[in-house]
């Protein structure tokens, strides 16, 4: 049974809380009795082991146990949030689902399985058929291009969390549909330990949370921690409790680094790393003011081979619903990160997709975000590269700023201020204003091009 260990560690926390959401806590043994509703519900509504079912969610405590049910039936399953946006019924029909269980409140005891006229007769899902086991379809982003349907065979991926860490309180911040989100879940389920979910992920709404309910750990995306810096909300909230602020998904900027350290003295702030095609490695990071870390663990390895980080890892997915696969013929699998190395540690540079090539000269642009976050009025910029019939491309900044400023003054500020600190190549030649969020729905940074507009050339 792939979720038999799961199942003893609820009976032994059975009057424990699992979860705190709108306010009300739930008991692992609220969970097992779900957990049985849900998997009675599948075997009545003859939902055979290997079916693929697409549960639209986002983290609530019926679709957890939706999701352990289908597990335990070993099926195919295949989360979808709301965050996919105009994607999902893209995703749904990539994935080729049979099943769909549709979006819910999340107060349901009940929800209708929809079925489809679809046949999943990809080689991959034939595969875990053979076997008899449970499997995982996540989506990428598609920052970088296309969104890749990965596959993994849950027998595998759950396997490291049958070793008992420590039992934390733990906020729900990564997405019911990220392998960061995937991987809060079952640490914490897995030690027992209480998982406060939330709807809003606003600085203001976070902050009350883990004021309300004590949370000792907080994971997020660096780009949370820039808006919660921006935002002030830490000053409106008790935020003692944290004990660890783990970040990870994307490069974090020092100069967030440093100022968070400033406001949460009190927490270790642990950089991590994991991709949707191999899982989230165990991480350590020289310390809390440091981009530096280590990673690994157990079933895990590290390699980096032209610059780039490689991993090979016993959990790695079985591949792509959609591409090729980004193995090495000796199975490393090969991220797309730059990266230093110093020792045993790394540091990450930022996605080789993302690089900006000025003349031969590389330019990573959380290096000069970095410069860039340090400005007056200033409140977050995304660097990117635009092509350039000259020089291959040149750098572009796209500005939020706390007060309105001309754009004309702010070009010149930047400019100087970053001549100061930078090489020139890498100084942005363009800035522009940016007219909302830059950041989409999974709070990352995006990191796009605009078009060559005349007037903004300064």
């Amino acid at each position: 049974m792939p979720i038999g260990f799961l199942r003893r560690v609820f009976q032994a926390a059975d009057s424990e809380t699992a979860f705190l959401w709108r306010g009300q806590p739930f008991s692992y043994g609220w969970l097992l009795g779900a957990l049985d509703r849900w998997k009675a519900q599948l075997q009545a509504e003859s939902v055979l082991p290997g079916t693929v079912v697409v549960l639209q969610s986002d983290f609530c405590p019926e679709a957890v146990a939706a999701m352990l049910a289908l597990i335990e039936q070993a099926c195919i399953v295949v989360p979808i949030t709301a965050a996919a946006g105009q994607q999902a019924d893209e995703f749904i029909a990539l994935a080729q689902a049979e099943r769909v269980i549709p979006p819910f409140s999340g107060l349901e005891q009940h929800a209708v399985l929809t079925r489809t006229k679809v046949c999943a007769d990809h080689p991959l899902y034939e595969r875990l058929r053979r076997e008899g086991h449970p499997g995982l379809v996540l989506f990428s982003s598609g920052s970088t291009g296309q969104s890749k349907g990965v596959v993994h065979d849950l027998v595998r991926l759950l396997k490291k969390y049958q070793l008992r860490r420590q039992n934390l309180r733990t906020l729900a911040f990564l997405l019911f549909d990220h392998i960061g989100g995937f991987d809060t879940l079952f640490y914490c389920l897995s030690n027992g330990s209480s998982l406060v979910l939330v709807e809003d992920r606003s600085p203001e709404a976070i902050c009350a949370a883990v004021a309300r309910y004590r949370v000792e750990v907080l994971p997020v995306a660096p780009t949370f921690l820039s808006l919660l810096v921006i935002s002030g909300a830490y000053t409106l909230h008790d935020l003692s409790t944290l004990k660890y602020v783990t970040y990870g998904a994307e490069v974090m900027s020092e100069a967030t680094l440093q100022a968070c350290r400033r406001i949460l003295p009190q927490a270790v702030l642990l950089q991590k790393y994991g991709t949707s095609e191999v899982g989230t490695l165990r991480s350590h990071s020289e310390s809390s003011d440091s981009l530096w870390v280590k990673l690994g663990g157990e079933g895990y390895q590290v390699r980096v081979v032209d610059g780039l980080l490689q991993i090979k890892s016993e959990s790695a997915m079985l591949g792509y619903l959609n591409a090729p696969s980004p193995f090495t013929e000796d199975g490393w699998f090969i991220t797309g990160d730059i990266v230093e190395v110093n020792g045993d540690y790394f540091r990450i540079l930022g996605r080789q997709s993302d690089l900006v090539n000025v003349g031969g000269q590389k330019v990573y642009p959380a290096e000069v975000e970095n410069v860039i976050q340090q400005l007056d009025n200033v409140a977050d910029v995304v660097v990117f590269g635009e092509r350039n019939p000259i020089t291959g491309q040149i750098v572009c900044a796209k500005v939020t700023l706390v007060q309105p400023e001309p754009l004309k003054d702010l070009t010149l500020r930047l400019k100087l201020f970053c001549l100061q600190k930078l090489a020139a190549y890498k100084v942005p030649v363009k800035v522009v204003l940016a007219e909302g969020p830059l950041w989409g729905a999974r709070l990352k940074r995006q990191r796009r091009p605009v078009e060559p507009t005349p007037n903004l050339w300064l």
